[in-house]
């Protein structure tokens, strides 16, 4: 009898210190005075977002209408404190003017089971200031104007797919061809392969893309073991071998560099950027300049290059077929300003493209949220609110955007929030498409122009329509990583009728 008692009291004991251990972050930001959902043991206020019935952004943003009046407000991912600004000049703090207590974005990730997840993304400040200041100069003006004879070859080859849909006369998915488009520029651009998107239905290159970002079960099980049992996870990493997409991309790459060094090829592009540091690691301290870490750069650029610019492709045509006033208007600017010929100083004299662009960007922002870490103890300026070293910041930029305070009825598109006085009213950071300060989107300037090439090729002989198959209202993937809608983006594409074209 009495054995039975002190085994039930072991376990009694043991359960208590494990509920202690659970829930002994809890009063954290009640101690602090900051707001926020009540937290549940085991995992926080993240039980939804665990079990994919939502993605942390969706929630975050659900949970900012709810603290409307606060200036940030806490939460808990399982037991680990994170605070949510809604107050735009603490934001600014954090991204601009205190950027060097937060230039980490805080993302956890595993090198060995995960070889592609060290990139210029994901780094901890160590690494990633020398890679910002190198890979820099790839992304700048310049060189941007060098590469814009690739993006108008490659947009060239989309208006010939885009004959051939037209006259076919089905609707299509735009968010897929605007894929393989950007695909295709990325794989110009960035690394000099020729990854034959467009042509090719069953380009190697277009399905790892989509094995990104279109993750099958076995992957999701994957992230889920990661995200419940990090330290099993990184244990099983030394005996579960590399992934196809790792495998491939760590070939392509090492190849591409092998056989530009034995034939003496020079090219304008990242991957000869790559080949510089790995000929002088010795300018990049604390940096292993191995296969998967120079695969691990060309991806991020990779997926990120053509995964954004597409989507937001695919929302802008989306927005243009709802809205054919604003489409033929559009028009109306690209075929006074592209002529013939279309030239890079053109792209920066269409106003009302750019309006569009923008407003698309704001609508359907691809990213819901911005991460960042705190490097130090920190206290929130005409706050009394102070956080510890390591605590997760997180800035809802998707709720921004739709917040009606700032931008009045969101769900409607409207280029004129974008002129130069509604801007110039409005706070900077309003607006975080591609985030702000220091450690921003590096390749932003060129998403800018291979996006607006695409929707000039696509809108000025060409007009897209909605049809049967057209999403509406438009309905959102609450799992997409990337901003998705949830049924692809049909639409009908047909040549602009001659009156049209002569008016």
């Amino acid at each position: 009898m009495l054995d039975c008692f002190q085994t039930l009291s072991a376990i009694i004991a043991v359960v208590l210190l494990f509920y202690y251990y659970l829930t002994s972050t809890f009063d954290f930001w009640k101690n602090r005075n900051v707001p926020g959902p009540q937290p549940t043991p085991g995992f926080g206020n993240v039980k939804d977002v665990m079990f994919r019935k939502i993605s942390l952004g969706f929630y975050v943003t659900e949970l900012y209408d709810v603290y409307k009046n606060e200036p940030m407000f806490g939460i808990f991912t399982r037991r680990t404190p994170a605070v949510v600004l809604r107050d735009l000049d603490l934001i600014k703090d954090v991204l601009i003017k205190d950027f060097s207590t937060f230039d980490d974005r805080g993302t956890v990730f595993f090198e060995k089971a995960d070889p592609l997840s060290p990139n210029i993304f994901n780094l901890e400040p160590a690494r990633w200031r020398p890679l910002r200041t190198r890979f820099s100069p790839v992304f700048t003006s310049g060189k941007l104007k060098e590469m814009f004879p690739l993006i108008i070859e490659c947009s060239e080859q989309l208006e010939q797919h885009l004959e051939k849909i037209a006259e076919k006369g089905e609707p299509i998915d735009c968010n897929e061809i605007a894929a393989r488009y950007t695909t295709d520029v990325i794989g110009s651009c960035a690394f000099g392969i020729n990854m034959n998107a467009l042509s090719d239905e069953q380009s190697e290159f277009r399905r790892m893309g989509r094995q990104v970002f279109e993750p099958d079960f076995k992957t999701i099980l994957k992230l889920a073991f990661r995200e419940i049992m990090p330290s099993l996870y990184n244990l099983f990493s030394y005996v579960v071998p590399y992934s196809e997409r790792t495998k491939f991309l760590t070939r392509v790459i090492s190849e591409t560099i092998k056989y530009r060094e034995q034939n003496n090829i020079v090219r304008p592009d990242f991957i000869n950027m790559l080949m510089e540091l790995k000929k002088h690691p010795d300018k990049l301290e604390n940096i292993e300049w191995t296969d998967t870490f120079l695969a691990a750069q060309a991806f991020v650029f990779f997926v990120a290059g053509f995964e954004t610019s597409s989507k937001t492709i695919g929302h802008a045509l989306y927005e243009m077929a709802l809205n054919p006033e604003m489409q033929d208007k559009l028009r109306e600017e690209l075929r006074e300003f592209s002529g013939k010929s279309l030239k890079y100083e053109d792209i920066k004299k269409m106003k009302y493209l750019d309006k569009i662009f923008k407003e698309t960007l704001r609508k359907y922002p691809p990213g819901a949220q911005l991460r960042r870490k705190c490097n130090t103890s920190y206290t929130f300026r005409n706050t009394k609110v102070s956080i510890p070293k390591d605590t997760t910041v997180l800035i809802p930029l998707y709720a921004i955007h739709k917040d009606p305070n700032i931008y009045p009825n969101p769900e409607v598109f409207d280029p004129e929030r974008f002129s130069e006085e509604a801007i110039a009213g409005r706070h900077p950071m309003a607006y975080l498409p591609f985030g702000d300060g220091p450690r921003n989107c590096i390749g932003a300037r060129f998403a800018v122009y291979q996006t607006k090439v695409g929707l000039i090729k696509m809108l000025k002989n060409f007009e897209v329509n909605v049809c049967k198959k057209t999403m509406i209202p438009y309905v959102s993937d609450p799992l997409g990583v990337t901003l998705t809608p949830k049924d692809g983006i049909h639409l009908k594409i047909s040549k602009v009728a001659e009156h049209k074209l002569n008016k």
